[in-house]
């Protein structure tokens, strides 16, 4: 796969917030001492998403097989994050190893490795999660056994999938936005030169770039470029950032809707890190 290096600039607004978002500078981030503990929760977190507005945030939980929601006081603010809802998985899968909303709220999907499968929840309350009910599941088994991290395009027609057995992210088209009886595989590409184990992922909402955890040494969040914005046919590395001063072990990524704040869970000592970009 080609390299690519350096960093475009580009502000677009993202639907349905009305936030102008800008292409992350992972070159010049930086931690801001800022994070959570969630040992108490669970022992082996994750997957992170927030609420469009930032004042929750959620993650998997592979030892209570649940997925867990926390308030926080200021939005966007990781440390003011505190008390906890959660939602249980076990019917259908015990390893909720990332987690997806819909940008209002009312459907949530999460990728398990037990039948290496992504599972589709409707939310009678938006970002309730304990108000999720079970809709329908699609398997990602023929193209990876071991599936790790999920993103998806904002309108829900484009769903990404990290493989951790093929060091790949896979790539399906729903015909239908948040519809998973609608997808059906289209590419991938394999990013094992540059990432092993991409345990977790995020994709910019104007598909330019896509964000991808390496658990492998030196950890870190991986950037790719997209030259054609969506398609992972066309992914070229173009820069990253380690975390090894603060986890050994990443579990996923997650970005502010306006790309100035960066979020990454960690397994190792069971927290969650903020990041100015």
């Amino acid at each position: 796969m080609p390299l690519a290096f350096g960093r475009s600039i580009l502000g677009f607004a993202v639907a349905d917030t009305g936030v102008t978002w800008t292409n992350p500078d992972l070159s010049n981030t930086s931690y801001d001492s800022k994070s959570v503990s969630i040992g108490s929760l669970d022992t082996f977190p994750s997957g992170l998403a927030f609420k469009s507005d930032g004042t929750k945030v959620y993650f998997g939980g592979v030892v209570q097989d649940k997925i867990f929601e926390m308030d926080l006081s200021t939005a966007w603010d990781i440390s003011t994050a505190s008390g906890s809802t959660s939602f249980s998985v076990s019917s259908q899968d015990g390893t909720p190893l990332d987690v997806v909303f819909k940008s209002d709220g009312t459907k949530m999907m999460f990728i398990g490795r037990v039948n290496d499968s992504v599972y589709e929840y409707t939310l009678s309350t938006a970002w309730d999660v304990t108000s999720a009910s079970y809709v329908r599941t699609f398997s990602v088994a023929s193209q990876d056994t071991l599936p790790w991290g999920l993103a998806f395009k904002p309108d829900g027609t484009e769903m990404y999938v990290g493989g951790d057995n093929g060091d790949q992210i896979l790539q399906y088209t729903l015909s239908t936005g948040w519809d998973l009886s609608t997808a059906s595989y289209t590419n991938n590409v394999g990013i094992s030169l540059q990432t092993q184990n991409p345990n977790g992922l995020d994709i910019s909402p104007n598909g330019d770039r896509i964000y991808v955890v390496a658990a492998d040494a030196p950890q870190g969040i991986k950037e790719y470029s997209l030259s054609t914005a969506w398609d992972i046919t066309t992914a070229s590395s173009s820069d990253s950032f380690s975390v090894t001063s603060q986890t050994s072990f990443p579990a996923g990524v997650t970005f502010k809707t306006d790309g100035s704040k960066m979020y990454v869970i960690d397994r190792d000592a069971d927290n969650i890190f903020q990041y100015s970009t």
